[in-house]
């Protein structure tokens, strides 16, 4: 193991502090990231509307259930609205018993955002959007502040933190897990700090001092808050593990005559294992009854014909590139798709040959060097588990970008350190161009470290604008424009029908009603959740007594019905809808039943 002790630093290595602004300065700067980083998260914050897995959570942190909605019979959107309005009887008990015996989360979060939207008046007799997401946004801001931390502490250089904070603020990723009214953020923050704890850990372990007291309760406080706000947190667990395996390994290949087991770091890094270990316990019981709702995370699990082997691959691939730079590339216009994707081709095959040689220049340093191996082990063991869940346990967690908060202050961080050597970089770096004036530059395009800095900060801001905007990131489910869909195309009264499983598809059904209160334009909508559980007929006989009892006309329109067609639908027309626009998240058939 290499001592930080050493008095020589090699060759490649400078001096950081001498190239630093004033003291006074850092803690402006670091508001000023702040400033920007909640002003993009608060920005069209309720324009996009919110998808059935954000109505969990507006359901659940109201104190209220699912269970309400009455099933196989035609409804009014206010009776499906129902659990979305505030319940001034409900208490945080009835948070956590609902979340326990329903859900598949742990409630931390859910809690926080019940006390959060007490604080709200409500919108239309229904719960505020804008309250249920400006506490993820909030979170996320003061991510901001923690990255900076991370950094600075990682690599002992306020430089290394303020690049940090400064992608943090303008992270693509950052903000889409702010904007989204789930417990993503604060999952995501509790990662940081517990990656503050592992380089400060790292740092005893180098130097062979006992790790603080203090810093081992702290360590165990914040992973047991990570794991009851989601259980992925034992990723990261899991990926500070595999680190500190490595590094007890190194430690004893450099020093065979020292003992691991009772040296002054390894042994309050064991309790602090061992305290974590007691706090994940608690949640095992209720984690193993999780498997009785297997039904809510059928999603997850994907195909596995063909091509589909290396959808897993493209599907990391993109969150990794996301956490950096997302132009609209989602877009349903060819000439929007084509030159945003070309604009980020261009930046990665000049920008990654930086970043890269800003890490290997890092890596010279021997203090920098165990940072760096830290924290990319991290990101890197995280990767790893999600593919080993992925094509060894049918898991495909790479489905889900939201999961990648496990790793994401790592690569934030890894990020900031190879930035700070592109702000001062060193002669190694350095190329002259050989035109007239003999200007410095990164890499072969002529553009120097500071500038080449700003403009990777500055894809991160038009990203970030991109994520706000809805065009990238997009929402799964665009109730507001199936209604609007609805209102161009059918005059008379109409059902809504849907085959009913779980709550994830009351979830699809109530954005739609939600929409329809705010437009305020159907005459006597209802809606149908014919449930089924392993027979679908039982949704085909759901929706024949329907129709049997509803006056005509209306026209019925089948959303997302996975079940045999009934036999009244016969009775009914069926038009040409080869005109209409497909919607995300709305598979539909169109009858008019005059």
């Amino acid at each position: 193991m290499v001592h930080t002790s050493s008095g020589s630093q090699p060759k490649h290595w400078y001096n950081w502090q001498a190239r630093l602004p004033p003291s006074w300065l850092h803690p402006l700067l670091i508001l000023m990231w702040f400033i920007i980083g909640i002003s993009l998260r608060l920005t069209n914050l309720t324009a996009k509307p919110p998808w059935t897995d954000e109505f969990c959570t507006l359901v659940f942190s109201l104190g209220n259930t699912f269970l309400s909605v009455p099933l196989d019979i035609a409804i009014a959107p206010d009776i499906l609205l129902q659990p979305l309005q505030l319940n001034p009887a409900a208490t945080i008990g009835n948070v956590v018993h609902n979340l326990v015996t329903q859900d598949t989360h742990p409630p931390l979060y859910f809690v926080l955002a019940y006390l959060w939207m007490k604080l709200f008046p409500s919108e239309g007799g229904l719960v505020s959007l804008f309250a249920a997401r400006s506490l993820p946004a909030l979170i996320g801001a003061a991510s901001i502040p923690c990255a900076y931390i991370l950094g600075r502490v990682a690599f002992r250089s306020p430089l290394v933190g303020h690049l940090a904070a400064a992608m943090m603020a303008v992270s693509p990723y950052g903000i889409f897990l702010s904007q989204e009214a789930r417990h993503y953020s604060l999952a995501a923050l509790w990662v940081t700090a517990s990656l503050t704890c592992l380089v400060i850990a790292t740092r005893h372990i180098q130097n062979r001092t006992p790790l603080p007291i203090w810093i081992a309760f702290l360590w165990v406080g914040i992973n047991a808050l990570g794991i009851a706000t989601h259980y992925f947190f034992a990723l990261t667990l899991c990926t500070e593990a595999i680190v500190l395996i490595f590094l007890a390994w190194h430690q004893k290949q450099t020093s065979s005559k020292y003992s691991l087991f009772f040296s002054p770091p390894w042994r309050r890094i064991y309790a602090v294992a061992i305290g974590t270990f007691v706090a994940g316990l608690i949640w095992l019981p209720i984690f193993l009854e999780n498997k009785n709702r297997s039904n809510l995370t059928e999603w997850i699990q994907g195909s596995r014909v063909g091509l589909d082997w290396l959808s897993p691959i493209f599907q990391a691939l993109g969150t990794l590139i996301a956490m950096i730079s997302l132009l609209p590339v989602e877009s349903s216009q060819l000439l929007v798709v084509i030159p945003s994707g070309v604009v980020m081709l261009t930046f990665f095959i000049w920008a990654v040959p930086i970043l890269l040689r800003g890490i290997e220049i890092q890596l010279q340093h021997p203090e920098n060097r165990m940072m760096i191996q830290v924290l990319s082990g991290v990101a890197i063991a995280a990767i790893a588990l999600f593919f080993i869940f992925t094509y060894f346990l049918g898991i495909d967690l790479t489905r889900g970008a939201r999961y990648n908060f496990v790793y994401f202050p790592a690569i934030v961080v890894l990020l900031g350190a190879s930035l700070a050597v592109c702000w001062h970089p060193p002669k190694e770096l350095i190329e002259k161009e050989q035109g007239k004036n003999g200007i410095k530059s990164i890499g072969k395009w002529g553009i120097n470290g500071k500038k080449a800095v700003m403009l990777i900060w500055l894809m991160g801001f038009f990203s970030a604008v991109t994520v706000i905007c809805n065009l990238g990131y997009q929402k799964y489910y665009r109730p507001d424009l199936f209604v609007q869909l609805i209102q161009q195309t059918s005059p008379t009264p109409v059902l809504i029908a849907t085959t009913h499983k779980t709550y994830v598809h009351t979830g699809e059904m109530m954005g739609v009603a939600r929409e329809i209160k705010l437009a305020n334009s159907l005459q006597n909508p209802l809606f149908l959740l014919a449930h089924q559980d392993k027979d679908p007929t039982t949704s085909t006989i759901a929706l024949e007594n329907t129709l049997k009892k509803l006056p005509r006309p209306f026209d019925l329109w089948l959303v997302n019905f996975h079940a045999p067609a009934a036999e009244a639908v016969k009775t009914c027309v069926m038009p040409d809808t080869k005109s209409l626009p497909s919607v995300d998240g709305y598979e539909y058939e169109l009858y008019h039943c005059q």
